[in-house]
């Protein structure tokens, strides 16, 4: 068997998990995008091509949201299925044991995941801050006032950015020691460059003090100087504005705050939601896969079905949870996220060695 010519067991398996995957996960995905449309339905007061555009935007949110759970919910939609048909029966009498049959649902699983995974390096995971726009009916209306942040060494002041055009408007640069200001730059306009911002006709006030008092200023006009290198205008908006970011996006601002020595809690924890949460999916799929019953004598279908249901909303929501908990700073996000998908990963591990002793 080989990617490219694989086995009948593999292809069937796998176009079987594949149907029940798309099934759930657009079922999933449009009900909450309805539902959402019918709860926002009188706030929309713009025209009806845009409240379509709304629905779309709700559906991507949605579907990065719920994916995880569409790929456990088909896995046990799946193994029903296989076993009210006595299917699974079948597999083990012609000598397929529990971890071969495993491998083609693992593998659609996988590349679910990584499918929409290289999706929230895009401008896909701005879906919701998108919407919002529509729902606040701020069409066209993309700036973001009133910025203050440090920088290096520096404190920066924005009076308008506009993230969509990459541009400042007023931007003012100050310099602080102790309890004196060093020098401030003050420009009416900054543009990005995909690296850093540079400032045009700006004005560089160098404060000279004797014996700790202000006694005079040096003025210099510069054309233009570099600036806030690495601070990406979404990074900018997403940082003061609770905004969106995608893997990228975050990545790298998470990389600015280490260096700025800021607290980067809040980003850590959107990133890890992105890249890390998501793998409960594949742990759960695991464990799911070995822990139902292969025959249908062995079980009492309508009850197996209800408690991996509820297993898997129990975890979810413990780990969305615990998600919101490191995203506020009460713990560190490693401890909130990354802890609690390894000790999961450590029991499905354990459980894919141990379990092959019966079909059962």
């Amino acid at each position: 068997m080989s990617l490219l010519n694989p086995s009948l067991h593999f292809t069937y398996l796998a176009k079987l998990y594949i149907k029940n995957l798309l099934a759930i996960m657009f079922g999933l995905s449009f009900a909450f995008a309805a539902i959402d449309y019918f709860q926002h339905m009188q706030q929309l007061t713009v025209a009806s091509n845009y409240k379509i555009l709304y629905i779309f935007y709700m559906w991507q949110e949605a579907l990065g949201l719920l994916y995880p759970l569409a790929i456990v919910f088909a896995l046990i939609m799946t193994k029903v299925s296989l076993i009210k048909n006595n299917t699974m029966g079948a597999f083990h009498a012609f000598g397929y044991d529990k971890k071969r049959l495993l491998i083609p649902l693992f593998a659609v699983g996988s590349l679910t995941y990584l499918i929409f995974l290289t999706l929230h390096t895009t401008e896909f995971s701005y879906a919701k801050d998108k919407a919002s726009f529509l729902l606040e009916n701020e069409l066209g209306v993309y700036n973001v006032n009133d910025l203050f942040f440090k920088y290096n060494d520096t404190f920066v002041y924005i009076n308008k950015l506009d993230p969509i055009e990459k541009k400042i408007e007023d931007i003012t640069i100050f310099k602080v020691e102790g309890y004196q200001v060093r020098y401030t730059i003050n420009a009416p306009m900054a543009t990005f460059d995909d690296e850093k911002w540079t400032a045009y006709d700006a004005t560089l006030k160098t404060h000279i003090y004797e014996d700790n008092e202000l006694k005079r200023y040096i003025v210099e006009h510069k054309e233009s100087i570099e600036t806030l290198e690495g601070y990406k205008p979404k990074i900018i908006e997403s940082l003061y504005e609770g905004k969106a970011l995608n893997i990228i996006d975050a990545y790298t601002t998470w990389k600015l705050l280490v260096k700025q020595n800021l607290n980067s809690d809040k980003i850590r924890a959107s990133l890890y939601d992105k890249v890390v949460v998501p793998l409960f999916a594949m742990a759960l799929l695991l464990i799911l896969f070995f822990k139902l019953p292969f025959h249908a004598r062995m079980m009492n279908i309508s009850a197996v079905i209800a408690l991996s249901l509820a297993s898997t909303f129990v975890i979810w929501g413990v780990l969305f949870g615990l998600g919101q908990m490191g995203s506020n700073g009460v713990l560190i996000p490693e401890l909130t996220t990354i802890l609690p998908i390894v000790l999961l990963w450590i029991y499905a591990i354990y459980v894919y060695f141990t379990d092959e002793r019966s079909i059962v």
